[in-house]
């Protein structure tokens, strides 16, 4: 397959079963909703090292929110229920419930509901108070600049994470400016994120290592640098490849992102400087979802 001159290799992307969850987060205005979001979501790149993949998935007007005001809507994936829950209240807690004039509420509805503000309640010291609405409970916790108010539970759902597709270009610059193209046409849709910094990763990985401690390293069939030392995946006009890692609620979510992703690089033609596109998997035997370019592209 080739778009515009750049080819579409006949592979797919390999990605894993998750649990995920969203959150609401307001302030009194945007600047202080992203200020609690970013410190939320930070070191939330990759389950390996962080326990949780987590980015902001969209801003959110005033008359989308329970308390009328801007704020920013949260995704977090984890490998494992209990993870996730523990994440979720030990980053509310720390960088939502410190945050100037910043809220929390449910972004998602289901059967398995987690505990939010819960017991980040116990915080207010005996101050606390609640209010049921519309069979929904919401703590007040007071704090010095007023109080910080959070719903007690939000929703935990079934999801996907390690959809991806790597660009190959010839120069780092080349293969950098495709992908922030990209990011900013997969920002714009809904129930996916990209976890990594800018939505990009540079260090794509392995199963395994030399290193008997290691169980995942760096992925030399695409390093140009190895290029005559290993068994490359790389022509010789290939000096620089970067990946687009995504996580989304359902399997159409990540295939969605995937198609936009990947139409908004071809649509610069070669001329970009990207030559293929491809994707990452380890043979089809750690994720039973598989993203194959062909069918996502047609």
């Amino acid at each position: 397959m080739n778009i515009n001159g750049i080819q579409i290799d006949n592979t797919f992307a390999e990605a894993f079963d998750m649990r995920a969850t969203r959150v609401l987060i307001t302030a009194l205005n945007l600047k202080w909703a992203y200020h609690a979001a970013k410190a939320m979501t930070g070191f939330a790149t990759s389950v390996i090292g962080c326990g949780v993949e987590a980015g902001i998935e969209r801003e959110l007007s005033a008359d989308e929110t329970p308390d009328g005001r801007p704020g920013l809507a949260i995704l977090m994936f984890a490998m494992g229920s209990k993870v996730l829950m523990q994440q979720l209240e030990m980053r509310i807690g720390q960088c939502v419930l410190t945050c100037p004039t910043a809220a929390a509420f449910a972004g998602i509805t289901s059967d398995e509901p987690i505990n939010l503000g819960k017991n980040l309640r116990y915080f207010g010291d005996g101050f606390q108070t609640s209010k049921l609405i519309a069979g929904k409970r919401y703590w007040r916790i007071p704090v010095m600049d007023g109080e910080f108010l959070c719903e007690e539970t939000t929703g935990m759902v079934r999801a996907i994470g390690g959809g991806n597709f790597l660009i190959l270009a010839t120069s780092q610059a080349n293969a950098l400016q495709s992908a922030e193209i990209a990011i900013a046409a997969m920002k714009k849709l809904p129930n996916v994120i990209m976890p990594f910094p800018g939505g990009v990763v540079r260090s794509g990985s392995k199963v395994g290592s030399k290193y008997p401690t290691m169980f995942a390293s760096t992925n030399d069939a695409f390093c140009p640098t190895l290029k005559g030392l290993v068994q490359t995946e790389l022509c010789d006009d290939i000096e620089s490849v970067m990946e687009i890692v995504i996580d989304g609620l359902s399997f159409d979510d990540i295939a969605k992102a995937m198609k936009v992703g990947v139409e908004a690089i071809c649509a610069l033609s070669e001329k970009s400087g990207v030559k293929r596109i491809s994707a990452g998997n380890y043979g089809g035997k750690l994720g039973p979802h598989h993203f194959k370019l062909h069918d996502i592209m047609k």
